[in-house]
């Protein structure tokens, strides 16, 4: 069998012309019989036609449009036509704007709103406290962290996480 300047997975035969694929068990093999008696002197013709395949290919497709994505202008580029006003449903519609906004005002001055956001303000500050307190506890107790007991004596280490505990609050 002559091999030509094809893969190696195809090879071309030059007593009958016809194409071989190697699968990966040798016993199954595929040809392919070309109708055309081989031709042992046009070995220049045998190595261009994958050559002239791919450019042919190449050649001959045609980039894909996106349509609307494109840049083209679709149905999104053209306006819509203008409604009718209708005039008492443009006057309850401000009469309602104005009602919203004086109810918002309302509750924003109301003193019992006032009350509730410092009460909130406060929490948060408290509750920010009280977690990092937790933490400084925990860390003191596994020894590492800013409170760490690291390099204290078990006497020192008890007392200090207990002074840490009375301080938050916990016990």
């Amino acid at each position: 069998m002559v091999s030509t300047s094809l893969p190696s997975f195809i090879q071309m035969s030059s007593t009958n012309s016809s194409f071989t694929e190697k699968l990966s068990n040798p016993q199954n093999k595929f040809q392919i019989s070309l109708p055309f008696p081989s031709l042992p002197s046009c070995k220049p013709l045998q190595n261009s036609v994958p050559f002239a395949a791919s450019l042919a290919i190449l050649l001959w497709s045609t980039p894909a449009n996106a349509g609307f994505m494109s840049g083209i202008s679709g149905l999104e580029a053209v306006p819509g036509p203008q409604l009718p006003q209708i005039d008492f449903l443009k006057n309850l519609n401000d009469e309602n704007q104005k009602k919203y906004a004086e109810n918002d005002e309302r509750i924003k001055s109301s003193p019992l709103l006032k009350k509730l956001l410092e009460q909130s303000k406060l929490n948060k500050e408290k509750n920010r406290k009280e977690i990092e307190n937790k933490y400084c506890i925990r860390g003191a107790e596994w020894g590492v962290g800013d409170c760490s007991t690291e390099g204290m004596s078990p006497a020192e280490r008890e007392k200090f996480i207990a002074m840490l505990k009375q301080k938050a609050g916990v016990e």
